[in-house]
């Protein structure tokens, strides 16, 4: 054995130490002796972990909080707003079940007087909702007929003056006065042809010499249709077809009337939403008298 009186060697002390350390028990500590979660120890004179130890303020770290959330207090909070988006743009970005583009629904601007020709059968209380001519297509066969008169006429008048009989070339030129009196007599009747639409009923007024008016009240429509050629789609124009009560009726179908979706939503809110089109009357009412005041 070594002497008591001379100091212990480095390496003997190393060891020991380490194998007092090694067989040292673990010690066992509680949860209900030991510090909480969001009350940690304090460290020097800084505050618990609740508010963030010290070197963490000093580092400009925000403390623990009871959520567990840290902030950074020197920089600026930043607010997030929503974009506002109008309804227009909305409804551009809105697509259907087969992925296409939904375009917001167009609505026939409401007429704010009928013609004198009209506002001879309406009655006082109800609301005069518009007047439609028919398509111009209304006028393709007359106006067809008149072209190829003109020119197989025009031509067999001439050849008729070539061959010195000037009686027949007369009836030819006659014949083509005539059938261009019976073009314009067309198109004049085309003119003064009107379907109307009011709160109460759907009209139809057609005739030069003699004036025949047909109505259908729109309590009594059972059923209303429209119904669109190739052609008619290409050129925006359809067929009305309307049901009263089972029963034939002189205004049951009514051909080429142009805008045929547009009138159909047109014709379908007056009969189940009027209140919605005397809304929009008077919004439009209000507006007019704001520009006319201003």
């Amino acid at each position: 054995m070594g002497n008591p009186s001379e100091p212990p060697d480095a390496d003997d002390e190393a060891a020991r130490r380490r194998r007092q350390r090694d067989t040292e028990p673990i010690p066992q500590i509680r949860p209900e002796d030991g510090p909480h979660f969001g009350e940690g120890p304090s460290y020097g004179d800084g505050p618990a972990y609740s508010d963030g130890p010290a070197y963490a303020s000093s580092a400009g770290y925000g403390g623990r909080s009871g959520g567990g959330t840290r902030q950074v207090p020197d920089e600026p909070i930043i607010s997030y707003s929503p974009p506002d988006i109008s309804a227009d743009e909305l409804a551009g970005l809105q697509v259907d079940a087969s992925g296409m583009p939904v375009q917001p629904r167009r609505v026939l601007p409401l007429e704010d007087e009928p013609t004198p020709l009209v506002a001879r059968y309406l009655f006082p209380t109800e609301r005069y909702r518009g007047e439609w001519k028919r398509h111009w297509i209304h006028l393709l066969t007359p106006l067809l007929i008149g072209v190829v008169a003109t020119f197989v006429l025009g031509y067999l008048s001439g050849f008729l003056a070539g061959q010195d009989v000037g009686g027949l070339t007369t009836v030819a030129v006659l014949l083509w006065l005539g059938v261009l009196g019976w073009v314009g007599w067309k198109i004049a009747d085309w003119w003064f042809d009107r379907f109307i639409l009011t709160n109460k009923r759907v009209m139809v007024v057609n005739g030069i010499v003699t004036r025949n008016v047909a109505m259908m009240p729109l309590l009594r429509v059972t059923d209303m249709k429209y119904e669109q050629s190739p052609l008619g789609r290409f050129l925006n124009y359809g067929t009305f077809i309307l049901e009263s009560a089972g029963q034939e009726q002189a205004l049951r179908e009514v051909k080429h009337l142009p805008n045929p979706n547009e009138l159909y939503l047109r014709v379908v809110e007056e009969m189940y939403e009027p209140q919605a089109v005397e809304a929009r009357l008077s919004k439009d009412e209000a507006a007019a008298k704001a520009e006319d005041g201003a």
